[in-house]
């Protein structure tokens, strides 16, 4: 049996009928550039997430980016700043930090890879003024401490909700909706994922909203009229429109990746595989099922053999990237490092059978 790690084309291909509805109606709207469709889908996204506001952007980075240069501008951020930032997180996150000209501090994950909040605390000092968590592979940061903490040390809080669309807490609160303000991309692989990039960002904050709406689109609220100095960062009205159309099954698609999570879970038995630590609530909206094994390079291979596609989140920490080598140097990050050597993610998705998955958990459970 062939298991793909991610297909794509399945995902999409449900959508067909009303994916070609909704071409059809934007070239007859003849309007391509924030228009009606994307302030549909920011009105519905905004919802969704239980936010004032929804912006789409031109991809996750960004919309970190423009957080952090809005933050900037109206004050609350300075450039040499400190910002606490995961160790064990996608590379966008810390490029976010470093192209706004802050300062990144690393903090080392907990058992659930995202960061600890236990650590958080002793890298604040007068120089610190904001804090980013990411919602790593689906599942929520514990916003509630980190909340609380940067409440405390009067610290922004701001959320890398790129795999966490539709992640819950247990009040039913929506990842997106638990900080100053949170970024999203909709790159394809993602749960709630376009057909090209894109992404958005998602805040309570008026002032922060007003400065975005202006940013990402050259500065200007008026055409010709330039109030700041912007960039063009706008999710376009054909991804706008996709993402309606998925913006509906979002719930139910991460109901079945949860189902097959479980099924995993309860089915992997193997010494030699560490599963994931979820309580099993709607806080995972699990965007990827990451292992532990010691002999991950040979399980990958082995599975391989059996035509079960793995990759690997990530392979290299970002302390240990080269274009980071100076900005790090000499700094040693012993559970990232180590997790880097013995991570593996697992084919997941709302169209993996159910004789997909138990092929999966034999060929797992033979390995030696």
């Amino acid at each position: 049996m062939k298991v793909p790690f991610l297909d794509l084309k399945a995902i999409n291909n449900r959508f067909n009928i009303s994916f070609l509805d909704s071409f059809d109606q934007f070239l007859e709207g003849g309007y391509y550039i924030l228009g009606n469709e994307l302030k549909s889908f920011e009105k519905e996204f905004a919802s969704y997430c239980g936010t004032k506001y929804a912006y789409g952007v031109g991809n996750g980075y960004d919309a970190l980016y423009l957080i952090l240069r809005g933050y900037m501008a109206l004050g609350k951020l300075r450039e040499g700043d400190e910002v606490i930032v995961p160790s064990n997180t996608f590379i966008a996150t810390i490029l976010s930090v470093v192209n706004a000209g802050l300062k990144p501090i690393m903090v080392e994950p907990d058992t659930k890879f995202n960061i600890d909040v236990e650590l958080v605390e002793n890298q604040v000092n007068v120089k610190t003024k904001a804090l980013i968590a990411t919602h790593l592979y689906g599942q929520m940061a514990s916003t509630t401490v980190l909340s609380e903490i940067c409440h405390r040390n009067n610290l922004l809080f701001i959320t890398d909700a790129a795999q966490a669309h539709g992640a819950e807490n247990k009040n039913g609160e929506r990842a997106g909706g638990l900080s100053d303000a949170a970024a999203f991309s909709f790159y394809p692989s993602k749960n709630l994922g376009a057909l090209g990039d894109g992404g958005a960002i998602t805040t309570n904050d008026d002032d922060l909203a007003d400065y975005i709406a202006q940013y990402r689109n050259y500065g200007s609220y008026k055409k010709y009229h330039h109030d700041t100095i912007g960039v063009n960062s706008r999710l376009d009205e054909l991804q706008a429109c996709f993402l309606n159309n998925k913006l509906k099954i979002l719930d139910d698609d991460n109901e079945r990746r949860r189902q097959v999570a479980s099924r995993y879970i309860k089915g992997i038995d193997n010494p030699g595989i560490v599963l994931p630590d979820w309580d099993g609530t709607k806080n995972h909206v699990f965007h990827l099922f990451v292992i532990q094994c010691e002999k991950r390079d040979l399980l990958q291979q082995f599975l391989e053999t059996k035509g079960i596609q793995t990759q690997i989140h990530y392979p290299i920490p970002i302390h240990k990237q080269k274009c980071f080598i100076n900005t790090f140097k000499e700094m040693s990050f012993k559970k990232t490092e180590k997790l880097s050597s013995t991570v593996l993610s697992l084919p997941i998705s709302p169209v993996m059978t159910d004789q997909e998955v138990e092929y999966v958990i034999k060929i797992l459970n033979s390995f030696n």
